[in-house]
């Protein structure tokens, strides 16, 4: 029998998602390049092939947990950490000193200025100049001290962009997606920074139509690439997160699946876990994940991009936690990764 909407009777919409298994959806990370001063990071393959005209003018990694100095995430006979992110349980002076570690492994200069932001999961995007980056406060997180060269100048925002050479833009991540967007033809770089609000939010689409109002950038000419984060097998939200995007996209239910528990003990013993609650109400069961990196990749198609010109990073920060900080995998004790973008100085525009 149907009910009068047309239904199955008994079938809840949560039936109709694809499934699959944790195992299924493991994104492999990549190998890491490792600096001579220690810091292990990831950079685009396409961008980073030497020879290209088109990229070499573009600075741009995304960072690791490997090759620092914090001790706060590690255990007391590991090597130190590159955690990037001013958080209550590391020192200040040590998250400064990794910061100048990875602009040193990026530039080649640890005095290259770097602009971040504070996050606020939004679709906002604030245009960089030179000066911003050089300019300095002593108003905690608001931007560097003495001998730091990273700034925010108290900005609340999602994304960054510039024209003009010598300084890295940074977004942070311990989950979040973060996408890099440089224009080819204009010169133009932009980073932003995507966790499952911000993509709601559409920050990446409404990041792209900055480039394009401020600088003139037209969409064959972008490339993009969208780094580490928490990727769809470890990923579990609320019917709340569904019911957000598809209330904004039309593709919707094709980012969302259910995944099955990989668990190898529930696996080999199913019937270790039957409970005697009604069918429905038992915690057993798939739950409800979510791909913000196709999520994301699907709005830099919308915006124009060639799907041949975004590349996929990959690598998840839950599941693959010896090479990246997750925030959900470490139940809130975790660093910040920084994934950076910025323009070579010298080069010709």
């Amino acid at each position: 029998m149907r009910n009068l909407r047309g239904n199955a009777a008994g079938v809840t919409r949560r039936m109709r998602f694809e499934r699959a298994a944790q195992q299924e959806l493991v994104s492999v990370a990549p190998v890491p390049s490792i600096a001579p001063n220690g810091v292990e990071w990831l950079a685009v393959p396409a961008w980073a092939k030497s020879g290209r005209e088109k990229t070499s003018w573009l600075w741009h990694g995304f960072s690791t947990r490997r090759g620092g100095l914090s001790r706060a995430y590690c255990v007391d006979d590991a090597p130190g950490e590159l955690n990037l992110g001013f958080t209550a349980a590391d020192d200040r002076e040590t998250v400064i000193a990794n910061r100048r570690l990875l602009a040193e492994a990026i530039t080649g200069d640890a005095a290259t200025p770097l602009v971040t932001l504070r996050q606020i999961h939004s679709n906002r995007v604030i245009l960089v100049s030179a000066a911003d980056a050089s300019s300095s406060s002593s108003q905690g997180w608001k931007a560097g001290v003495p001998g730091d060269r990273s700034s925010s100048q108290g900005w609340k925002a999602d994304g960054l962009m510039t024209d003009e050479p010598g300084l890295l833009l940074g977004i942070q991540t311990a989950d979040c997606i973060p996408v890099l967007v440089a224009d080819r033809k204009r010169r133009v770089v932009a980073a932003f920074h995507a966790g499952w609000r911000g993509t709601v939010n559409r920050i990446v689409e409404s990041g792209v139509g900055r480039m394009r109002l401020q600088f003139g950038s037209q969409p064959e000419d972008l490339i993009a690439a969208i780094g580490p984060g928490i990727g769809p097998c470890c990923y579990a939200v609320g019917d709340e997160v569904f019911s957000s995007f598809e209330s904004q996209f039309a593709y919707a239910r094709e980012l969302f699946c259910e995944v099955y528990d990989s668990d190898p003990i529930r696996t080999k013993y199913p019937m270790l876990f039957l409970t005697q609650r009604a069918p429905g109400h038992s915690p057993i069961g798939p739950s409800l994940h979510v791909n913000l990196v196709e999520a994301n990749r699907r709005q830099l198609l919308a915006v124009g991009l060639k799907a041949e010109s975004i590349q996929l990073v990959g690598g998840c920060t839950s599941c693959q936690r010896e090479l990246f900080f997750s925030h959900r995998g470490s139940q809130g004790h975790a660093g910040r990764m920084l994934s950076v973008i910025g323009i070579r100085p010298g080069r010709l525009r």
